[in-house]
């Protein structure tokens, strides 16, 4: 099967990237594939970030640059350009309405010329709402054959908003790109952290809907014993969260790296940590999970969105009922109580559950059913 696929790919940063990067090499190694992204993603004006790029990632997968998210001469181009490499299946990322327009715009062009259309949407509806975000998603969602979600939440969100879509559910695979992982004696030394701490990590960017200021107040009732690391590039207001860490009890227990974190950084981060935290006001799947399993990590997070579909109590960490303070920090104390051994066991047999060969397998089967 030959497949066009549209999505955020390097130089541009994240996850998105980061994940398409992975899906297309593991579907080249069955099928042919052309990989196409953005000459613009966002303007700059509305990208919260320091920049969109991260130049030290190369270019893996030698990925065409015609769309401009913004400007709707570049849409058809981009599809006259996919049309070209004669696809049978074009896959398209979604994980905003702000492309909706440009994707939905595509996808149409697309199907017009016969080309099965098969989106993988990250979040049919954003954790930060709009009043136009329900109408602009259905729009794009109507432009497709079939879609995927990778949780039970974000499959509902797409019901709701096109009740005879196709949707095929199918978790996120762990990243298996960042390497293994520094050892942890190392990791720390790096860091500047104590060997015999309880070192916890907060990673990724930093959004007000994944719940700093909870895991702070949370990290105030802690003893000594524990480390807090924060690693990540604020988007958005970070002073709040500034005066949180300054009042702190246990301030000289965190450590703070409001910054990108590059790919290579990110082994020491993870093979530091005793524990991932993650306490979400609201989720859909999370590539910080993804990242921490492959690393080994036991993960504490919120009961939101499609987190319990990999964060089981006792097996791969601990699942927090209440987005709270009182909750995270119990949570966190139950997640060292735990048996590591068993805890160990279950992240082990998620990874192979949720390999990149069976997620791009899935994907063409569900292509060639449409």
């Amino acid at each position: 099967m030959r497949f066009a696929f549209l999505s955020a790919f390097p130089p541009y940063r994240g996850g998105i990237a980061q994940f398409s990067t992975a899906l297309v090499q593991e579907l080249r190694k069955a099928h042919g594939v052309e990989a196409f992204t953005f000459c613009r993603q966002y303007p700059d004006l509305l990208f919260p970030g320091t920049s969109q790029f991260d130049a030290k990632q190369g270019d893996p997968i030698r990925a065409e640059r015609p769309m401009d998210s913004i400007n709707p001469l570049s849409w058809g181009r981009t599809a006259k350009r996919m049309l070209e490499t004669k696809p049978d299946v074009a896959v398209l990322r979604y994980w905003m309405p702000f492309f909706a327009p440009a994707m939905g715009s595509v996808a149409g062009k697309l199907r017009k010329h016969g080309v099965k259309v098969v989106s993988i949407v990250d979040n049919a509806l954003p954790h930060e709402p709009h009043f136009y975000d329900k109408p602009l998603t259905r729009w794009f969602l109507r432009r497709n054959d079939g879609l995927i979600a990778m949780t039970d939440a974000v499959r509902r969100d797409i019901l709701a908003l096109h009740p005879q879509a196709k949707v095929k559910q199918m978790p996120h695979p762990f990243y298996d790109h960042f390497g293994d992982p520094v050892p942890r004696a190392e990791a720390r030394k790096k860091l500047g952290l104590p060997a015999d701490a309880r070192v916890l990590l907060f990673f990724g960017l930093i959004r007000a809907y994944k719940g700093l200021d909870v895991l702070l107040e949370a990290f105030g009732q802690l003893d000594s014993r524990y480390h807090l690391v924060i690693a990540g590039e604020p988007y958005g207001d970070f002073s709040s969260c500034k005066k949180q860490i300054e009042a702190s009890p246990l301030r000289a227990n965190i450590h703070l790296h409001a910054r990108f974190i590059a790919d290579a950084e990110v082994p020491a981060f993870f093979g530091a940590a005793d524990a991932v935290v993650l306490p979400y006001r609201s989720a859909t799947q999370s590539g910080i999970t993804a990242i921490a399993f492959h690393f080994g990590v036991p993960v504490v997070a919120t009961d939101v969105g499609g987190l319990s579909e990999t964060v089981r109590t006792g097996s791969t960490g601990v699942l927090v009922g209440d987005v709270s303070a009182d909750a995270v920090t119990r949570g966190i104390n139950q997640l060292f109580t735990s048996d590591p051994k068993a805890l160990e066991q279950g992240i082990a047999a998620l990874r192979e559950e949720l390999s990149w060969a069976r997620f791009a397998q899935g994907l063409a089967e569900f292509a060639r059913s449409l």
